[in-house]
């Protein structure tokens, strides 16, 4: 629901004025990307407390709203932190998008909509065949974050034993082929937020040429820098953010990575709704919008 005080900027006419941002131990102090947020809330007369998802002292009940952001050690504890975000009364994105987004397979759904996504073969139990071509796969965990556990291989022995690593621990793999315009354009990460498209990024290739990248802190070094999206890209983000809306209503952020199909248009690699960096320090206004965005989900 839209909080009308919010979107007539009265800060405070609800008695909202608490929001916690959600984070993990790892990142007590917030990551560089998101540090220009708690100001922006406080332009607003909003404070922010940063809190641990996973802190056993929290009062979750004490905040008006709880924005989750960089709660990167999910993975290895996907189910408590569903569990948690389901136990919070205010929460963005909701629990519903939460589980939805942080397990892959929901590239099917979106495919079965008719959305341009890289094909995807879900792999849960060992057993069957691999189609490595000239390019090879990337095969990654189904739940991940940060490229970690992910690899691009061009033996198909090699890509087998990938996948029987991750099914070894419990991990269902997926399997996609390498598109080899990701090497030449890279990655345009197109952030929306409210709805309404806010900025987009340009990030490099994250796999090595052979070789599974392994865990590196909570997340990999990434080569991130401003672009300009094509009106191709846009065109995608815009069809899969109103998809997004009329299966979950409106969300407060999103980030939708696309790359370079096989012709060379867009397809959809990933759609981050849960804790994505939205690389608020790539674009003016950035944090002002994304505390608006917030704001409007307080009451």
């Amino acid at each position: 629901m839209r909080c009308l005080c919010a979107a007539a900027n009265v800060p405070g006419a609800c008695g909202v004025t608490r929001v916690a941002i959600a984070t993990c131990a790892g990142l007590p102090d917030l990551d560089p990307d998101d540090r220009a947020l708690p100001p922006a809330l406080a332009a607003l007369g909003i404070d922010a407390a940063i809190v641990a998802w996973d802190d056993p002292s929290a009062d979750w009940d004490a905040f008006d709203l709880v924005a989750v952001r960089n709660t990167w050690d999910y993975p290895d504890r996907r189910d408590a932190f569903l569990a948690w975000a389901r136990r919070v009364p205010r929460i963005v994105n909701p629990a519903e998008v939460l589980a939805w987004t942080t397990d892959k397979r929901y590239l099917v759904e979106l495919e079965a909509a008719g959305l341009p996504v890289v094909h995807t073969t879900f792999v849960e139990t060992s057993g069957g065949s691999l189609d490595v071509g000239p390019d090879g796969v990337v095969v990654k965990p189904a739940v991940g974050v940060g490229s970690v556990d992910a690899g691009r291989h061009r033996d198909p022995a090699s890509a087998r034993a990938h996948v029987a690593e991750l099914l070894a621990q419990g991990r269902p793999a997926m399997v996609q082929p390498f598109l080899p315009g990701i090497a030449e354009r890279g990655e345009t990460a197109l952030i929306v937020l409210a709805g309404t498209f806010s900025h987009a990024i340009h990030k490099g290739p994250m796999l090595p040429e052979t070789g599974i990248v392994r865990p590196y802190g909570l997340f990999q070094p990434e080569n991130i820098s401003a672009r300009e999206p094509t009106a191709a890209e846009l065109a995608v983000g815009e069809r899969v953010t109103a998809w997004l809306t009329e299966r979950f209503g409106p969300l407060a952020y999103a980030r939708i990575d696309v790359v370079p199909g096989p012709d060379g248009d867009p397809v959809v690699l990933e759609c981050e709704l849960a804790e994505p960096s939205l690389f608020l320090a790539t674009s003016p206004g950035a944090p002002v919008r994304l505390a608006h965005a917030l704001a409007d989900k307080i009451c």
